[in-house]
């Protein structure tokens, strides 16, 4: 199939002419009827399968042959990033260069000037808004803004704006927009809360799944079984012998990354925590300073699984085995981009194995366990079968206890390394 088969105006036809879309992605080839058609649509696609085009495309058309208010917003479309917002700006700058449609992008982290354009913009009604849910909150409280022409409601990354905390943001937004609207939804991954989103916002939606991807072969997999109080042991290890550069160290909690980014500072290493309580000024110095070479080690929460697009990443290291599957590729495939090698390690703990056993059954392979060396002591087995039926029942609480100190040597020698451990871990002990 081509682009030449979806009955686009030929300004738009144009446009891809120019930007040289021939072949539609899967996800564009499945989402783009049902968008021209006017139906509520959820899509499950990973970042990298070209779902920006598969909505800004249809929504484009939509807006050049239907009847829609002038001098109003027409369509909005958010993003839980200002990184996503502007790659969202750049397509849509070009994919509406030959198309008199306007759209201005709403985000923060820059001057005064642009805050003047971003109010203009919604107070005079540009065509579409491409926003953050902050930022926009922001002009809706400070401004009187004109919703009432809005037709047109995408959701980008809906995942990471719940992950984020940006629910209750959505909400009051949603809240102010017409309800006889057409409701897009896209999310990597499709949990119970992305679903009852979907259940509250949009109206008898059809619901496109697009396959989970599995990593190129050139990302060299590997994990550690371990005890949770090894893991930090491991990470020191692995860098007392060569030198860490370009690596990302993905938690799952931004209190875990604030602590260990902090600790391996104290251990002499240059590492900087990523997380979305930093203010965009912060992650944007932060960026920089990893692009730059200026720090070794990003230590940072799933925010930058799915944004960061540096091409020479050498090693990705899971902290915790990720929930779910789609979130462990897409933190791994921040390495061995533009036909690199690259490595990925897992830190497996006891009640993560059955998770990581998903994985593995997802990749179809069994993922290389290195074992641990006798400084740091001795590991669990790996039985991710019985693990979990040990976390799944209360009755088994004593023999896990036991289970994890019997035969198990102390990897901890020295008091400064018992310290980092309590001090990492004292906060978490949900």
């Amino acid at each position: 199939m081509t682009f030449d088969e979806f009955p686009f105006s030929e300004a738009l036809k144009e446009g891809l002419q120019a930007m040289n879309f021939e072949q539609p992605t899967p996800v564009q080839e499945q989402t783009i009827p049902i968008i021209l058609a006017h139906n509520d649509v959820i899509s499950c696609a990973q970042t990298g399968t070209g779902k920006t085009a598969a909505f800004l495309l249809p929504l484009l058309h939509n807006l050049l042959t239907d009847n829609h208010a002038e001098n109003k917003i027409n369509a909005i479309i958010m993003a839980p990033t200002r990184e996503l917002a502007q790659q969202i700006d750049q397509q849509m700058e070009g994919f509406s260069y030959f198309v008199p449609i306007s759209s201005v992008a709403v985000y923060g982290g820059n001057d005064s000037q642009a805050w003047d354009v971003q109010k203009n913009g919604l107070t005079k009604g540009a065509d579409v808004v491409i926003a953050t849910p902050g930022r926009l909150l922001s002009h809706i409280n400070l401004s009187k803004i004109d919703f009432s022409g809005i037709k047109y409601l995408i959701l980008d990354e809906a995942d990471r704006m719940l992950d984020m905390g940006f629910f209750d943001d959505i909400m009051r937004i949603v809240k102010l927009l017409p309800t006889d609207r057409q409701t897009i939804m896209f999310s990597a991954t499709m949990p119970e809360k992305i679903r009852q989103l979907a259940k509250t916002i949009l109206k008898s939606p059809q619901e496109i799944k697009i396959a989970v991807a599995r990593p190129p072969d050139s990302i060299m997999q590997s994990a550690y079984i371990c005890y949770e109080n090894q893991k930090l042991q491991i990470i020191k290890e692995l860098f007392s012998t060569q030198e860490p550069n370009r690596v990302i160290i993905f938690a799952g909690k931004k209190q875990r990354v604030r602590e260990l980014a902090l600790i391996l500072k104290k251990n002499g290493l240059s590492a900087e925590a990523m997380h979305s309580d930093l203010e965009q000024r912060q992650r944007d110095d932060v960026m920089l300073k990893f692009r730059n070479g200026r720090i070794n080690i990003l230590v940072a929460t799933d925010i930058v699984a799915r944004g960061i697009d540096i091409d020479d990443i050498t090693l990705i290291i899971n902290y915790e085995v990720p929930r779910e599957v789609e979130d462990y590729v897409h933190r791994i495939g921040r390495t061995a981009r533009a036909e690199a090698q690259g490595m990925a390690i897992t830190l497996v703990d006891e009640k993560e194995q059955f998770r990581f056993k998903r994985i593995e059954d997802f990749l179809g392979k069994t993922i290389y366990k290195i074992p641990l060396s006798p400084q740091i002591g001795a590991a669990p087995a790996y039985d991710p079968k019985v693990q979990r039926e040990k976390t799944a029942h209360p009755k088994f609480k004593n023999h896990k206890h036991s289970s994890r100190n019997k035969g198990k040597s102390e990897p901890r020698t020295q008091n400064k390394k018992r310290d980092d451990k309590q001090h990492l871990h004292q906060k978490h002990a949900d």
